[in-house]
């Protein structure tokens, strides 16, 4: 199990000795997906926070028409989870679902616990993931509210320069909350206005 990129995220904000390094990842679960599995699914308790060493999981809600709402992709480097079920313990009301063979590392919520007892300073890492997370969460809300979907398509391409070769554009679609043919008409007026 390659922790490198696990520990150089958690690095950036905590430095551990060699000791607590080697408690930490000792509780590590490593996990691989295929292209298609799900990590999570809808009415199943998110039990695991969970980082993305390799591949691409998105994390969407189906409405009751079958159509997918991505509130958020996780690639290299990322976590993936559904904080409000982690956190309650209850049923999820999201899946996370592989885009490409994913592999990932996960800490159930009792051994993260446990090592907020015996690393203090583990704790203060999983706050700021936490914190930066509702960030994320409330910038993209607050995007979604309040510009138009071609700004939202500027802002996605520039924040993710690696979405369009990676996720297909029904999912870039979904994630901007608008329909796929929209998303080939924006994109065919931005080219258009860029070539003159």
């Amino acid at each position: 199990m390659n922790t490198d990129l696990l520990i150089a995220n958690i690095s950036r904000h905590i430095s551990l000795t060699p000791e607590e390094t080697d408690l930490f990842t000792d509780r590590l679960q490593a996990r691989s997906l295929k292209a298609g599995e799900f990590l999570l699914r809808e009415g199943e308790i998110c039990r695991y926070e969970t980082f993305v060493t390799k591949g691409c999981l998105k994390t969407y809600y189906q409405d009751k028409d079958g159509f997918e709402h991505i509130m958020d992709f996780s690639i290299e480097e990322w976590w993936a989870d559904d904080l409000y079920s982690f956190f309650t313990q209850t049923a999820s009301r999201s899946h996370i679902r592989a885009l490409e063979d994913t592999d990932v590392l996960q800490i159930s919520k009792g051994e993260l616990e446990l090592l907020y007892q015996k690393i203090p300073k583990l704790e203060r890492f999983f706050r700021i993931l936490f914190q930066n997370a509702y960030i994320t969460q409330r910038e993209r809300i607050n995007l979604t509210l309040s510009t138009q979907a071609e700004e939202r398509y500027r802002l996605f391409i520039q924040r993710k320069p690696y979405a369009e070769k990676r996720f297909s554009q029904k999912d870039i679609a979904s994630y901007l909350g608008i329909t796929p043919q929209f998303l080939s008409v924006l994109k065919k007026k931005i080219r258009e206005v860029a070539a003159g």
